[in-house]
Formats: C-alpha cells, sequence, structure tokens
C-alpha cells in the first residue's frame, strides 16, 4: 500500500539527508533540543524553503504539484503563525466551520469577533490550528502546537488531533513534551545538529 507521505533523502542547510514513510492515520512525534533543526526539517517537507531530496504524497510526487497545492495538502503549523488582519474573522472565510470546531479547542464562537491584538498567545494557538484543520489538509506538520496550554487545554487539542488521526490525516508532531509524544505517537525520532535518529518512546 502506497503511504500517504513519503521522504527520501530530503536534505537542505542545516539538515542531513532524512527518509520517512508515513501512514494514514499515523502520528509521529520530533524531539530535540532547541537550534537543532525540527522547524528546518518541517519548512523543508512542507516545501517552504528550498531543499533537495524525493517528496511524494499519496504516490505523487511534489514536483508533479502546484506549490499552492502541495501546501494545502501537507500543511505546516509554525509555533507562531502569521495573521494578515486585524480582525479574527478576516482569516476565516467558512465562519460556520470555524464554529463549528472553536468550542472543542476549548474557544468561544464569539472570538471570532475579537481582534487579533487582544488574543492570548494560547488563543492565537489554537485559532491557527483552526485554520489548518478547516484547509483539511492530507498531512499536518505540527511546530509544537500545544507549548503555550494549560494541561486541561492541551488534552481538548490532543483530542482533536486524535479524531483527525481516526479520520486518516496523518501528524508529523514537534513536541518537548516527552509525555504527550507517547500519547499521540506510534514512532518517535529525535534530531541534533541536523541529524535524525528514529528513537524510543
Amino acid at each position: 500500500m502506497c503511504a500517504v507521505l513519503e521522504v527520501q533523502g530530503l536534505t537542505r542547510p542545516g539538515i542531513e539527508p532524512f527518509s520517512l514513510r508515513l501512514e494514514a492515520g499515523e502520528c509521529v512525534s520530533l524531539g530535540g533540543p532547541s537550534g537543532a533543526g525540527k522547524t528546518l526539517l518541517l519548512r523543508a517537507v512542507a516545501d517552504l524553503d528550498p531543499s533537495h531530496g524525493a517528496v511524494s504524497l499519496d504516490g505523487v510526487s511534489r514536483e508533479a504539484m502546484p506549490a499552492p497545492e502541495w501546501r494545502r495538502r501537507v500543511c505546516y503549523l509554525a509555533p507562531e503563525a502569521g495573521w494578515w488582519a486585524d480582525g479574527v474573522a478576516a482569516h476565516f472565510p467558512d465562519r460556520d466551520g470555524a464554529g463549528a470546531l472553536l468550542p472543542a479547542l476549548g474557544l468561544a464562537v464569539a472570538a471570532l469577533e475579537w481582534q487579533v491584538a487582544r488574543l492570548s498567545t494560547g488563543e492565537r494557538q489554537r485559532l491557527a490550528l483552526a485554520r489548518l484543520l478547516l484547509v483539511e489538509p492530507r498531512v499536518m506538520l505540527l511546530d509544537e502546537p500545544t507549548s503555550g496550554l494549560d494541561p486541561d487545554t492541551t488534552a481538548m487539542v490532543e483530542g482533536v488531533l486524535r479524531q483527525r488521526l481516526g479520520d486518516g490525516v496523518a501528524i508529523v508532531l514537534v513536541t518537548h513534551a516527552a509525555a504527550q509524544a507517547r500519547r499521540l505517537a506510534r514512532r518517535h525520532f529525535r534530531i541534533e545538529a541536523g541529524r535524525v535518529r528514529e528513537a524510543g518512546p
């Protein structure tokens, strides 16, 4: 059976050649010290920075797909997402979909009417995750998506991620929390000085 995401010999400045085969509904974790290259690796897979190597989605090469389409289907969530308008609502064209999703992330539907400037770090993280989820990507590359959240809210976010895994979405999760990696991921990787190796849970 074809992997959802297949990475073969992917490399870029700061990252040694890396390979990964990710199945539908599978989550793998990526840990390592700050500055080791976790974000660089995710950005390379998402085609946000130049890289070399073979990357495919459902058997289709990244080079055979327009870049915007690839980035919609293989979505990267940065630790601090960008905001291009003052109001939250402008970032959610599908207001009905957003309204249905936000409570599951511990956010009031009224958050759509807020100004971005009033958002806490945790609210920004969850709203950025909601934006990504509404695109319905095939693969989610999540860069510390719960780093600013309390345990109860983290549990809510993890519940939503488990639902997406159950729907067949594949996830690469960067996290410094070993317990979170064990809760969500089947396999665990660690990166140090740009070198990736598979690690124990």
